[in-house]
């Protein structure tokens, strides 16, 4: 992870040459890509049965084949919400190539995961797996098939199992501003509360929300649904 050291730097030569204005608004933009990947991970989440192929595990397991909602329009939508969420932050920091070798290490790494999990999910569901994989794209929706989903949208499911996912962009873009601003270009404390005290909100409302969710997960029954994951 070394290379990430010089591009930081270069992420503030680039800052400096667009001015703070247009570097706010490229960053919020940023930061909008990542959330709809966690949108992409909810939307996936909150209408799965119990017993689903779509959440991967150590061990492959799949009692049902989600082939409606959007499934019937991408194969892997977790994993394009990972990508969508990682997408933003690389893009945040404005520089190239360090995107280009987000792009290659992540389909590096996805692709035999995909490939390990297509395979179990063929042998499992046979035939029914062979056409939904031979109409749906793995990676790319296709609108144009959209299916409704089976079940309705559970957003109690989406709250108990997406919360770290919510906190982990928040930490992302807070960690990154502090790094580069107090880090790299020496900015004083105090005039970095004042000036950038969007992205310690930001931070803060995601630990406050991922402490009350844990919570509710561990010690009540508030957020499970039966017949959901």
């Amino acid at each position: 992870m070394g290379f990430a050291i010089p591009a930081l730097f270069q992420t503030v030569q680039v800052e400096q040459y667009m001015g703070a204005a247009l570097t706010h608004v490229w960053v919020y933009f940023c930061i909008a890509v990542s959330y709809l990947g966690l949108l992409v991970r909810c939307l996936s989440i909150g209408f799965i049965p119990a017993g689903t192929s779509g959440r991967g595990t150590k061990r492959l397991r799949a009692d049902v084949l989600n082939t409606t909602g959007i499934y019937s329009i991408v194969r892997n939508p977790l994993y394009l919400g990972n990508f969508l969420a990682m997408l933003g932050i690389a893009m945040s920091l404005m520089v190239w190539w360090l995107v280009a070798v987000f792009l290659l290490a992540y389909w590096l790494y996805i692709e035999r995961i995909i490939w390990t999990e297509e395979e179990f999910l063929s042998a499992k569901f046979g035939q029914s797996y062979d056409e939904w994989s031979a109409r749906t794209p793995a990676f790319i929706p296709n609108v144009s098939l959209w299916k409704s989903a089976d079940l309705s949208f559970s957003l109690r499911t989406v709250l108990r199992r997406e919360y770290h996912g919510a906190l982990a962009i928040a930490a992302a873009y807070f960690c990154l501003e502090a790094i580069l601003d107090l880090g790299i270009e020496r900015q004083g404390w105090s005039e970095w509360v004042v000036e950038d005290h969007v992205w310690i909100y930001l931070f803060l409302t995601g630990i406050m929300v991922y402490a009350m969710l844990m919570i509710l997960k561990k010690r009540t029954n508030l957020l499970s649904v039966p017949g959901r994951e």
